[in-house]
């Protein structure tokens, strides 16, 4: 929790798992707000910002925003637009334009949030190799279980630069071993991998990680346009599906991804995707993963 003005400031985070996405006794802010997620219905949620292309997780919640926008309810309180690259700059933009919110101090989080959410790194070798602080920031970001250190990092995140956040004794203390597990899953990846037909796949179910970098793949083969990567954590088993992002392919020629993970109950982008099943469906995962990657290799838009 951290304090400004009268207001205190309490982060939950949320993430995709199978079933149910909220709890309505999370939402006990006098405002609640959901960032960068799925629509939540509720009454109890004031705030919403979104640009995923699969926002929505029933037709009865995109008719309740779009009710809510046109009866002026939600107007000036719930925003979506999935043209934006990052949340980020989303937040920014409205912050700006609706409200008089001063960006500049923030030029380089929203710099980078749009990299990293847009994949506009300038080769898979940037995006693996890390060298950046933003890239080391995120790598922890994306491995950390402690639910405390995440609300204790937001804070610097708006006041300080991507370096000195970096050098912070409680951040900087993580990143050696989590440099360590990420060449172990780059090695982990090249040994499982295959590509056929345009399209990466590899399993590693058996080596429980709570993340890995999504641009392994890509790295390994930059002649690919898909990868299916079919992992487990401790809270879920996880089909990511993603593109590369320096493919030589027609857009108008690839598949649409959101669109794929969403009749397995997933979602995402065009270009990047997740579908997430609990931990004990490991069998379900894997047969969604095979059909993808059949669909994928069947419209390779490359010759």
């Amino acid at each position: 929790m951290m304090t400004r003005g009268n207001a205190e400031y309490q982060y939950h985070g949320l993430v995709h798992r199978a079933g149910a996405l909220f709890n309505e006794a999370d939402f006990t802010g006098d405002e609640n707000a959901i960032v960068d997620f799925k629509y939540s219905a509720s009454p109890r949620i004031t705030w919403w910002f979104d640009h995923h292309l699969s926002a929505f997780l029933t037709p009865q919640d995109h008719q309740d925003f779009l009710e809510g926008i046109a009866d002026g309810r939600y107007t000036h309180r719930r925003f979506y637009d999935p043209d934006y690259t990052s949340c980020t700059s989303f937040l920014a933009h409205i912050g700006q334009t609706r409200f008089g919110f001063k960006t500049e101090p923030y030029a380089e989080l929203i710099e980078w949030a749009d990299i990293v959410d847009g994949a506009l790194y300038a080769s898979p070798e940037a995006a693996v190799e890390m060298a950046e602080p933003a890239m080391k920031l995120t790598l922890i970001i994306e491995s950390t279980q402690d639910p405390t250190f995440i609300p204790r990092l937001i804070p610097l995140l708006s006041s300080e630069p991507l370096a000195a956040v970096l050098n912070e004794p409680f951040v900087a203390s993580l990143l050696p071993p989590l440099l360590q597990r990420h060449q172990e899953a780059l090695k982990l990846i090249r040994d499982r991998a295959e590509y056929k037909d345009g399209t990466i796949f590899f399993d590693i179910t058996e080596q429980p990680l709570e993340g890995f970098n999504k641009f392994i793949p890509y790295f390994l083969f930059p002649q690919a346009t898909y990868s299916i990567g079919l992992s487990k954590s401790s809270f879920r088993t996880k089909v990511a599906v993603g593109s590369n992002p320096w493919t030589k392919a027609d857009p108008e020629k690839m598949i649409n991804l959101a669109s794929v993970c969403e009749r397995y109950g997933g979602g995402g982008h065009a270009r990047v995707g997740a579908i997430s099943f609990s931990p004990d469906k490991a069998d379900q995962a894997r047969a969604a993963a095979a059909e993808i990657v059949a669909e994928l290799r069947a419209h390779n838009p490359l010759p």
